[in-house]
């Protein structure tokens, strides 16, 4: 019976030891993530049951978490065909252009569509991480790219969850890393500056307003940017149609940037706009010493037209 009993236990302890050389690492699970992926996309047949083994396995795992985010997003989305007027939607051209009876034009675009349980599920996952992964900007970016899809035309949400993200940044001063790289101040002020740049596009009051607010706050730690500065002159110049104070903020722009092409660029077309001669042929010359080989003959052909 002791022999028995210890052939028994060395039996046992080898399968114990199977069954742990048998469990995946965590670089098994990403390889056939990635493999899934890739050929059906992140939200694909058969990845969910992966990602649910893969947690059971690795709970913490950042990869596992950022996979589970992306599948509950994309499972989340979809998009539906709707008419609206105008020629463009949420910063996109329309799908199909057709005209009705009367010869109006009838534009059809594709807008996305949430279900929010699952958008929700993939919200626990980002923030999850972020709060495992502290200094991971891009996690913090991933899911502010989601809630500004996910809102539309009206990036409340997104708009609070930037500013805070922002002012967090300047008074904690966080070791933040980005796609594998330290983040300078500089790349801090690019990357808000693609969110500014995303809600712009959207052309909603709405998104134009909170356009205006995340370059105003990004002001309050970066006085003298020239990318926030220039936002702000084309909130007024596009979203409010105030010509007048945006050239106020684009020659604000100009006084210590005067190499600035976005400001001297708009100011040109603002004169324009209003037709006004006098007030292009101010800002032409600083195009044709400041702009591109392209711009400065153009602006060269321009000037000389209207002489």
């Amino acid at each position: 019976m002791t022999i028995k009993r210890h052939i028994l236990a060395a039996l046992m302890t080898v399968s114990a030891a199977v069954a742990v050389n048998a469990q995946e690492t965590k670089e098994q699970f990403a390889e056939r993530y990635s493999l899934l992926a890739s050929r059906l996309g992140p939200g694909g047949v058969g990845i969910e049951t992966l990602v649910r083994k893969w947690e059971e396995a690795y709970p913490d795992d950042l990869d596992m978490l950022s996979a589970k985010f992306m599948y509950y997003y994309s499972k989340s989305r979809s998009t539906e065909i709707v008419v609206r007027e105008g020629s463009r939607y949420l910063g996109k051209e329309p799908v199909l252009a057709l005209k009705d009876s009367l010869g109006r034009d009838v534009n059809y675009f594709e807008e996305p569509v949430f279900d929010d349980e699952l958008f929700s599920a993939g919200q626990q996952a980002i923030e999850r991480a972020a709060k495992l992964y502290p200094d991971r900007l891009d996690l913090r970016f991933n899911k502010s790219a989601s809630l500004l899809d996910y809102e539309k035309g009206s990036p409340d949400m997104t708009l609070s969850y930037l500013q805070s993200l922002v002012e967090y940044n300047y008074t904690a001063h966080p070791s933040w890393t980005f796609n594998g790289g330290p983040v300078d101040n500089e790349t801090f002020c690019a990357l808000m500056q693609e969110y500014c740049y995303g809600m712009f596009k959207l052309a909603t009051p709405n998104a134009y307003e909170a356009f205006r607010a995340l370059s105003e706050t990004m002001l309050a730690y970066n006085p003298d940017n020239p990318l926030f500065l220039d936002n702000i002159g084309s909130y007024y110049f596009v979203g409010k149609k105030d010509g007048k104070t945006a050239l106020k903020w684009y020659n604000k722009v100009l006084k210590n940037h005067p190499d600035d092409i976005t400001a001297i660029t708009n100011c040109i077309l603002l004169a324009r706009r209003d037709k006004n001669v006098k007030l292009e042929k101010k800002y032409l010359p600083m195009l044709m010493r400041y702009g591109s080989e392209t711009e400065q003959k153009q602006a060269e052909a321009r000037l000389n037209s209207l002489k």
